[in-house]
């Protein structure tokens, strides 16, 4: 049977581009027939226009004129067509209400806007893509659009998100993904030449054990020990990056189980929404702490938003 494509869905952010070919089969039910990975917003180093030809254009040549909808970091101030910041409380379902559309060499674009919020700090925080994914997960788990629900959507910034009766309420980011790259790459804490290994989950539980352990975090001593224990020969450095993984994790779930914002006990019921390999990361040091989560496949999620909006836009 021939493929007959609805729309492209381009989740474009910091670290990566990840363009999606999809045909709408009913209303809540879609297909993806392709996918193309391209380099994020920063390494497109503002060439945005011809990265997204290059990545998506051979599909509007074969198959026509497709709306493309573009979201995450691609919207922002350091993207290309910024969009506006919706104002939380906020039910995803309005991301298309402050939508901007253009045209890029024959393509036809919608930028989806992102979501900011003042937290009990006083300081302000803003998101934006994992609108599409909270979207998603709320379509295809019905039950939680009726009950208060803590999400973790793990990635190169972390963000925790208070859901209640399928609004967003507020938001806490941390820059946990970014950190960790930045100190594999860019520290003297991993050797350059570091063999790649299968990730070692025992030093990661250590690493999660050190911070949320710890009486203030420790964070930046506990960064320092991924060096010195392998000075020791405590770890190789293949577990000294499941380490230092688990030392910045195990931080961030620290800081979550201590926010102001919510209560994160041990009846508390977390939904991570990420990558196989973050998921586990967090379902397991939360696990620590004694916090029971469930993982959600974040790509699964993310389609499921764009598909809700496509057809929201096609009722209209």
């Amino acid at each position: 049977m021939t493929a007959s494509p609805s729309f492209i869905a381009v989740d474009w952010g910091t670290s990566h581009l990840r363009a999606y070919l999809c045909e709408v089969q009913t209303q809540s039910t879609f297909k993806l027939l392709a996918q193309r990975d391209g380099p994020g917003v920063v390494k497109a180093s503002q060439h945005f226009g011809q990265t997204l030809v290059d990545t998506v254009g051979d599909w509007e040549q074969e198959y026509g004129s497709l709306p493309i909808y573009i979201s995450g970091q691609i919207t922002s101030n350091i993207g290309w067509h910024v969009t506006p910041y919706l104002e939380c409380p906020i039910n995803p379902e309005e991301l298309l209400n402050l939508a901007v559309s253009f045209s890029y060499a024959g393509l036809t674009i919608k930028a989806l806007p992102g979501t900011k919020c003042m937290l009990k700090n006083n300081l302000f925080d803003v998101m934006r893509g994992e609108e599409l994914q909270i979207l998603g997960f709320l379509k295809e788990n019905p039950e939680y659009q009726h009950v208060k629900v803590l999400l973790c959507l793990p990635g190169t910034h972390t963000k925790w998100v208070l859901l209640d009766r399928g609004e967003i309420i507020c938001f806490k980011t941390a820059m946990t993904g970014e950190l960790y790259d930045l100190l594999c790459n860019q520290s003297v804490l991993i050797p350059n030449d570091c063999a790649k290994g299968e990730f070692d989950w025992e030093s990661f539980e250590q690493g999660c054990e050190l911070t949320l352990g710890s009486d203030n975090g420790n964070l930046a001593h506990g960064i320092f020990s991924v060096r010195t224990r392998q000075l020791s020969k405590d770890l190789t450095p293949v577990q000294a990056k499941a380490y230092l993984s688990g030392v910045l994790i195990g931080s961030d779930v620290r800081a979550s189980r201590h926010a102001s914002e919510w209560q994160l006990l041990s009846d508390t019921q977390v939904v991570v929404i990420g990558t196989e390999q973050l998921n586990k990361c967090f379902i397991t040091a939360l696990k620590q702490i004694g916090v029971k989560s469930i993982g959600v496949d974040v790509k699964a999620a993310t389609l499921s938003g764009f598909n809700y909006l496509f057809n929201l836009e096609m009722k209209e």
